[in-house]
């Protein structure tokens, strides 16, 4: 199927002065979508995290633009060159090595100057290693409440890390990381060292690619894993599930009403069940529930 013969492209707002922030794929350039092949084709130039890891994308899919190299240590530089390419009417794209931009990859900086100076960002969205993991990862790593926490990378200091675990350990979200092959042992074993032993976890590599991998155990099985693991190759992303409170520490109804009495002069009912469901773990139809209940008290009162 030739892109030219799909007129529903043809259709698409295209407006000149505005920056098209493009996701490309992750691993398996089957990945890119229809919309961002036709964007990256009608621009007048590419701002590319590295233009020779993008040249063999662009030119897979016949696409000869200018290209200008923007990423994390010339980023406040580059973007003031986007802007005054858009300021002569131009259309621009930002592409990241992989995936959406700006989702640790370089591209906010870029989209905060741009607006900043008065001009467009449209989102082109597509491949996402951390929607792709989601969306594998079923309801044990992922209740139907669907709440997470993306981490990004994983950091590199010790104190760092060690705040970051003690709020996966006792944040009620799923929380979901980058790691690199040359880090993901240290920081795997910590997690099984750290975490309840029962404690989900779900481990990617090299999503899309031929070698993709996904698995799920618990945190007292990771040694295990990494044992028996035939390669550590690749980028990972881990998710760890969110803790589940016991029947013993779920508080008492009583307690509950106490909070959202406390809070129903000052909030409304969704801002109460919000503060009950973030603060006390309860679900979001618990806490309203609860919120409800508050404000009928009140009303009688």
């Amino acid at each position: 199927m030739e892109l030219s013969s799909l007129d529903f492209l043809k259709q698409q707002d295209l407006p000149t002065g505005a920056l098209y922030m493009v996701a490309t794929p992750i691993g398996n350039m089957g990945d890119i979508t229809l919309r961002a092949l036709h964007v990256l084709h009608s621009v007048d130039g590419i701002a590319c995290e590295d233009t020779r890891h993008s040249a063999p994308l662009l030119q897979h899919f016949g696409i000869h633009k200018k290209c200008l190299a923007l990423h994390e240590h010339n980023e406040v530089a580059g973007a003031q060159t986007v802007i005054q390419r858009l300021s002569q009417n131009e259309r621009w794209a930002y592409i990241s090595d992989a995936g959406t931009p700006g989702v640790s990859d370089p591209g906010a900086r870029l989209v905060h100057a741009v607006q900043k100076a008065g001009f467009r960002v449209i989102p082109i969205p597509g491949a996402s290693a951390v929607l792709s993991a989601i969306s594998a990862s079923g309801s044990v790593m992922l209740p139907s409440e669907g709440r997470f926490q993306f981490l990004g990378f994983w950091p590199n200091k010790a104190k760092e890390r060690g705040a970051l675990i003690q709020d996966i350990r006792s944040n009620s979200k799923t929380s979901i990381l980058f790691e690199s092959p040359h880090q993901i042992r240290d920081t795997l074993v910590m997690l099984s060292k750290e975490l309840e032993p029962e404690r989900q976890v779900l481990i990617g590599r090299e999503l899309t690619k031929k070698f993709e991998q996904l698995v799920t155990l618990t945190a007292a099985n990771i040694p295990d894993w990494l044992e028996k693991a035939e390669s550590l190759k690749g980028e990972f992303i881990i998710l760890v599930a969110g803790r589940q409170a016991n029947a013993d520490e779920a508080p008492e109804h009583s307690a509950l009403l106490l909070w959202a009495n406390a809070l129903s002069p000052y909030l409304g009912s969704k801002e109460i069940a919000a503060v009950l469901a973030q603060t006390l773990g309860l679900t979001k139809k618990e806490a309203y529930q609860v919120a409800l209940e508050a404000k009928a008290q009140n009303n009688e009162e």
